[in-house]
């Protein structure tokens, strides 16, 4: 599903006015009857129900006028608050206003006087609708909107938000003050990025999307180039298994890691592209600590690597491994493989030398560290996997910087690495090297575990292997490890879930989704 900045939304609309048309008070009508519709499925037959209507002076405020006026009509009583003033009203919604005050609906003028007369009756409706401010806000809520919106949200009745919630900017989920937690956000035509991203994803509650007959053949020949990674979609991406299969059909994944006391990480990845369909699954790691993987499992293939210290990948191992690479559809390089000084000399030999497709976890972007230029020199496609904290190593900006800008630090970095980026967190967000941009919406805080990276890692690889482009394979990665977590959480909690608990779940979702 694409997904729109308002900017983008704005274009779209016009479009359909313009070209199409379709009165703009056409589209807002069936954005009001959209929230109509969300305010039944939240609190049954209008019929004897009371809704609050806060409504702005802008389009967002004349889709609220609709609302009220449906309610009106199908037995319920609405009232109206308008912060704003008539005469600032375009004139879509001042004919919508204009409607409700020949019909008698009460409305009441926000102001310092009549806050304690809101806060009562917000108390006693059975619904609130946040009609306040829509996706051309950018700013801080401040002065009285800011005292509606603590009634709102003190109110403890259903919250609609219109759109967007009010608060919240609808480009980036940014939220700088006070903002309407809503219950269920209808957002219409396309849904807004800012949506999909903390902190504007836990305020916007359940998210439904509303056709508001905006002409299918006007979006499809729009260019959008954020997706968003959904169940339907992933659908699609993965071949059928022909009967006539072997493993060689489905790939081979080479990962490469380990060191002293980290073993583990290694081998989750290898497991993760086993339980992804991998046809062949081989782990290389430090010989000295060979044995220990190789009596843990009996599906992957070990091969040990010249090592020193008594465990750490050598300068010595450089030649034997890029053998070993260019045996494998796909290299998983980074898993545990430590920080030793030789072990990052060995890192940036043998980067230059690999031709297969490389995806860079954990260590192996910490080696990366002030050498970013090596990703370009590259021969085959890479795909890195960091954090935040990892993004802002590699990058030189802060943590905060990175988390506010999430979608536009990891588009930058694609373009300039020439790699696909999979910036990791709540809603990781996948970037390619031409700019498009798939977000994620499963997973949960249980996630937050030793390990997750290490397993995502793993998935990433299998789906390479099966031929998926990187930022494709990328994208279902995500995807598949996300709801593999929200799967394991629902049988086992939050607390205490590991990255085996979401490893043991990849096969139901693989299920899940037709493979």
């Amino acid at each position: 599903m694409k997904l729109v900045t308002a900017k983008e939304m704005r274009a779209l609309e016009a479009q359909a006015m313009t070209q199409c048309g379709i009165p703009g008070i056409v589209l807002m009508e069936n954005a009001g009857l959209a929230v109509v519709a969300a305010g039944e499925a939240l609190i049954g037959d209008y019929r004897g129900k009371r809704v609050i209507v806060l409504a702005g002076s802008g389009n967002n405020g004349g889709d609220g006028f609709v609302v009220a006026r449906h309610v009106i009509n199908r037995g319920g009583e609405a009232k109206v608050f308008l912060l704003g003033a008539p005469a600032a009203m375009p004139s879509d919604t001042r004919t919508n206003y204009d409607i409700l005050t020949q019909m008698g609906v009460p409305m009441q003028q926000v102001s310092a006087d009549t806050l304690t007369l809101l806060a009562a009756e917000l108390g006693t409706t059975h619904l609130i609708v946040d009609a306040l401010y829509g996706t051309s806000f950018t700013g801080q809520i401040s002065g009285l909107a800011e005292d509606v919106v603590h009634f709102i949200n003190s109110a403890g009745r259903p919250v609609l938000a219109v759109d967007v919630p009010s608060g919240m900017v609808a480009d980036t989920g940014a939220v700088l003050g006070p903002c309407v937690q809503a219950t269920t956000t209808v957002t219409f035509g396309l849904p807004k990025i800012g949506l999909y991203l903390e902190p504007g994803a836990r305020y916007a509650g359940t998210i439904k999307v509303a056709d508001i007959s905006l002409p299918r053949n006007i979006i499809a020949a729009s260019r959008f180039r954020h997706n968003l990674i959904t169940q339907e979609w992933c659908q699609g991406l993965l071949p059928a298994r022909s009967p006539d299969s072997h493993k060689g059909t489905f790939g081979r994944v080479l990962a490469v890691g380990g060191s002293p006391g980290m073993t583990g990480a290694v081998s989750l990845a290898a497991d993760a592209a086993l339980r992804s369909g991998a046809g062949l699954v081989a782990v290389a790691l430090p010989r000295t600590l060979q044995p220990i993987v190789a009596g843990q499992t009996s599906e992957v293939i070990t091969h040990g690597l010249a090592d020193v210290d008594g465990g750490y990948v050598g300068a010595a191992a450089a030649e034997e491994f890029v053998a070993l690479a260019e045996r494998a559809s796909v290299v998983v390089l980074g898993m545990g493989l430590g920080r030793h000084a030789e072990t990052v000399n060995w890192l940036h030999k043998v980067l230059l030398d690999i031709r297969v497709p490389l995806i860079l976890d954990a260590d192996a972007l910490s080696g990366l560290t002030g050498h970013t230029a090596l990703l370009t020199q590259h021969r085959g496609p890479i795909v890195v996997t960091p954090h935040p904290g990892e993004m802002a190593r590699l990058t030189g900006l802060s943590v905060d910087e990175i988390q506010r800008q999430r979608i536009d630090v990891a588009r930058r970095y694609a373009v300039e690495w020439q790699c696909t980026v999979v910036l990791k967190g709540a809603h990781t967000v996948v970037a390619d090297p031409g700019g498009e941009i798939y977000l994620n919406q499963s997973g949960n805080p249980g996630m937050a575990t030793a390990g997750m990276g290490d397993v995502l890692a793993g998935v990433i690889s299998a789906l390479i292997a099966h031929r998926l482009t990187p930022a494709l394979a990328a994208a279902l990665g995500v995807y598949a490890h996300g709801t593999a977590g929200d799967a394991a959480a629902r049988d086992k909690g939050l607390m205490g879930l590991t990255a085996s608990d979401v490893l043991a779940a990849l096969p139901t979702v693989w299920r899940g989704l037709g493979r």
